[in-house]
C-alpha cells in the first residue's frame, strides 16, 4: 500500500459533563485524528492522549507536532504492505506509542477499506457483538453517582467501572455496595495511591470488586506485584503497560491478573492485538480500555473487542453518554442489550463528517509526498 497523503487534524471536543479523575479534570477531550490517503482510498485513525500529560507523558500537541514534523515526512510516500512494516519505520524513535497509534490505526482502516473486508475480520473477530459496561468519573455528590449508577444497572449493563481518587474512595464504595449490594462494579485509581495506601486497599479487598485498575505509578510493575501479593481481589494493569515488553516483565513479576488494553496506550492496533495474543497463552483475560475518544477511534475498539480473549465488558460508549453531537456518522448508539454490533461494512461504519471535523478543529496539518518536476 502507497502512501500518498497523511492530514492530520488536532480537534477539541467539549464534554457534556466533566472528566473527572485522580490525575485532575477535563472539561473537553483534545484528540489527534488521521486522515491516510492512498489512491482513491482514504483511512481515518485517532489517537487521544488528552490536552495534558496527566494520563501519560503524551499530549495531543506532541502527537500533533511529531506526526507533522517527524513521522509523517517519513511515511509518506513510502509502500508499507503490513501495519508491522509501518511501525518497523517509526522503531528508531523511543517511546511516544500514542503518536505511532495514530498512522498505524489509520493504515489498518485504509488497508480494510481497500480490501473490502470489515477491520474485526481482519483482526481475526470471534464475535459479531462487544459487551460495553459503564463508567463513571468523579462526580459532584454521591446521589448523583447513585443515580446514575441505578439508570445504567435499569438499561441493563452488566459492570460499572468507578474512579476514585483520595478523598472519593472507600467512603464512596462502601455507600455503592451497600446500595447495589449483586453489581459488578471495579475502580480505576489511574495510578493515585502507593504502597503507603495498603490500609486502604485491604478495606476495599473486603467489597467484593471485580479487579483494581492501575493503583500505583503510572510506569510501575514491581509495586503492583507486591500489591498483587497482599490482596485476593485483582490488580488490573492500564497505564504501567505500553508495550509487548512491559507486558512479559509483568508477567514474569506477577503484576497483574487482568490487562486493559487501549490502542492508542501501546502504540497501535497491531500491538494491541500482539498484547492480546500473549496475555491469552498466559492466561490473563483482557478487555478492550477508551480514551473517550470519537467515533473513529471508538470504532476501531469496537473491531478490536471481537477478538476471543477479551471477555470484560469494554469501555465503549453510545456517542450521547459523552458529546453531544459526535464527530461520525452513523451515530454509535447501543443495542438493547448493551452490546455494539462489529462492523459488516469495509473498514468501520462510523465516517467522519467533514463539516463536523473541521468544526472541531484547532490546527490541521497536511503531509504530501512531493511531486517532482522540472525547472
Amino acid at each position: 500500500m502507497h502512501i500518498d497523503r497523511i492530514e492530520i487534524y488536532y480537534v477539541r471536543l467539549p464534554l457534556i459533563y466533566p472528566w473527572k479523575t485522580a490525575y485532575g479534570e477535563d472539561a473537553d477531550i483534545h484528540s489527534v485524528l488521521f486522515r491516510m490517503v492512498s489512491g482513491e482510498h482514504e483511512g481515518w485513525g485517532e489517537a487521544t492522549p488528552f490536552f495534558a500529560p496527566t494520563y501519560s507523558p503524551e499530549t495531543a500537541s506532541t502527537v500533533f507536532v511529531l506526526n507533522e514534523e517527524v513521522f509523517g515526512p517519513l511515511l509518506v510516500g513510502r509502500d508499507f504492505e503490513t501495519a508491522e512494516a509501518l511501525l518497523d519505520a517509526l522503531r528508531v524513535f523511543k517511546g511516544n506509542p500514542f503518536a505511532k497509534a495514530g498512522p498505524e490505526s489509520a493504515w489498518w482502516d485504509l488497508h480494510a477499506r481497500m480490501t473490502g473486508q470489515p477491520l474485526g475480520r481482519l483482526l481475526g473477530a470471534e464475535r459479531a457483538t462487544v459487551e460495553a459496561g459503564s463508567d463513571f468519573g468523579v462526580q459532584d455528590t454521591l446521589d448523583m453517582l447513585l443515580e446514575k449508577i441505578q439508570g445504567v444497572v435499569d438499561q441493563g449493563f452488566r459492570r460499572t467501572k468507578l474512579k476514585v481518587r483520595p478523598g472519593w474512595d472507600l467512603e464512596m464504595l462502601r455507600v455503592v455496595r451497600d446500595a447495589f449490594p449483586r453489581h459488578t462494579f471495579h475502580i480505576d485509581c489511574n495510578s493515585g495511591y502507593s504502597l503507603d495506601d495498603l490500609p486502604f486497599f485491604r478495606a476495599v479487598d473486603r467489597l467484593g470488586l471485580a479487579m483494581i485498575e492501575q493503583p500505583l505509578f503510572h510506569r510501575d510493575l514491581h509495586d503492583h506485584a507486591e500489591l498483587q501479593r497482599q490482596l485476593e481481589t485483582p490488580i488490573c494493569l492500564d497505564e504501567s503497560v505500553t508495550s509487548l515488553r512491559d507486558f512479559e516483565l509483568a508477567l514474569k513479576l506477577g503484576s497483574c491478573r487482568y490487562l486493559n488494553i487501549k490502542i492508542g496506550r501501546v502504540g497501535g492496533v497491531s500491538v494491541a492485538k500482539a498484547l492480546h495474543d500473549r496475555a491469552r497463552d498466559a492466561g490473563v483475560p483482557c478487555w478492550v480500555g477508551g480514551m473517550l475518544e470519537s467515533g473513529v477511534g471508538a470504532g476501531l475498539s469496537i473491531e478490536l473487542a471481537g477478538l476471543g480473549n477479551f471477555t470484560y465488558p469494554a469501555d465503549l460508549f453510545p456517542s450521547a453518554f459523552f458529546y453531544c453531537q459526535d464527530l461520525t456518522e452513523p451515530e454509535m448508539v447501543l443495542n438493547p442489550d448493551c452490546t455494539f454490533s462489529l462492523s459488516t461494512v469495509p473498514g468501520t461504519p462510523y465516517r467522519p463528517v467533514p463539516s463536523r471535523v473541521e468544526a472541531a478543529t484547532v490546527r490541521k496539518a497536511v503531509v504530501a509526498a512531493r511531486v517532482s518536476g522540472s525547472g
